[in-house]
């Protein structure tokens, strides 16, 4: 299968490459391939002609989304609409990312794909527009909702991910407030690029939640962080509002993996699981 990857070299694009290796894979790096340039992206897609294009990138820094709604919905929602229709035009599968986050949390249980969303903040909300362009535009796509990312690359947008920041700032002594009352599940982005590898084989379209299993917040996935490398450092639990941030988040948005197990698709790993692996091959703890 050829296969485009925008945002080959972004946290999750960098291992969807990686897991894809057995197709023919075609990566697509910014600013040539640009998501907001519409006529650009057409000649580029044109050109290659691809079974399947899978559409990583983002504006996800979700406190300047309040601030620059602008940039938010160019990229999250219309950008994703001239793609969509590029996929009717051309004729490809259409796989696109997106977010836990257009839930409001108020469920207190696992998030399944057919619970309404109901989005808190500017950059969920242009998340879940993006969601109604490809559901109505592509009709071959698979759209996948995932939750609290983290691998080997660092991201485009965010820098490095929760758990390297994590360590980097307990190395600097200094002490470390993770919020207790936002509960999430840490899904690692090499086991999502193989389950999204596996899925877009199915022929099942449609809506899928792609995340690692179990839950916890914040403070317990920094507390899990620490005890697997056998380090004490000062870490002090604390709620959302002690961080008085732009953007809403959601108490609870950790998201139930449904439709991939009616489907067959290949459990994932625990978080607790996919963290132990991630910081081994990091070669951050003994094996």
């Amino acid at each position: 299968m050829k296969i485009a990857v925008i945002g080959a070299d972004g946290q999750l694009g960098s291992d969807l490459v990686r897991a894809l290796a057995r197709d023919e894979v075609c990566p697509l790096f910014y600013p040539d391939f640009d998501v907001t340039r519409p006529q650009r992206m057409r000649s580029v897609l044109q050109d290659l002609r691809p079974s399947a294009v899978i559409n990583t990138a983002a504006f996800h820094r979700v406190d300047e989304c309040e601030d620059d709604p602008e940039s938010s919905f160019r990229v999250n929602a219309i950008a994703v609409r001239d793609l969509a229709r590029l996929a009717g035009e051309l004729g490809f599968i259409l796989v696109h990312f997106s977010t836990d986050y257009v839930f409001d949390g108020r469920k207190r249980a696992p998030y399944v794909e057919s619970d309404p969303p109901n989005p808190l903040n500017v950059y969920a909300v242009s998340k879940l527009a993006g969601e109604f362009f490809v559901r109505s535009l592509a009709e071959r796509h698979f759209l996948i909702r995932t939750c609290g990312l983290f691998g080997e690359s660092s991201s485009k947008e965010l820098g490095s991910n929760f758990v390297d920041r994590i360590i980097a700032l307990a190395e600097e002594g200094k002490p470390l407030r993770v919020v207790d009352d936002q509960w999430v599940t840490p899904t690692l982005t090499a086991e999502l690029a193989e389950r999204t590898g596996d899925l877009i084989r199915t022929g099942e379209y449609g809506l899928y939640h792609l995340t690692s299993e179990g839950e916890c917040t914040w403070f317990q996935f920094a507390r899990e962080v620490f005890s697997l490398l056998g380090r004490k450092p000062r870490l002090e639990p604390v709620d959302s509002k002690s961080f008085a941030a732009k953007a809403r988040r959601p108490l609870y948005s950790v998201l139930e993996n449904k439709r991939a197990r009616e489907i067959g698709l290949r459990d994932f790993s625990s978080w607790k699981d996919a963290l132990k692996a991630y910081l081994e091959k990091k070669g951050l703890m003994a094996r």
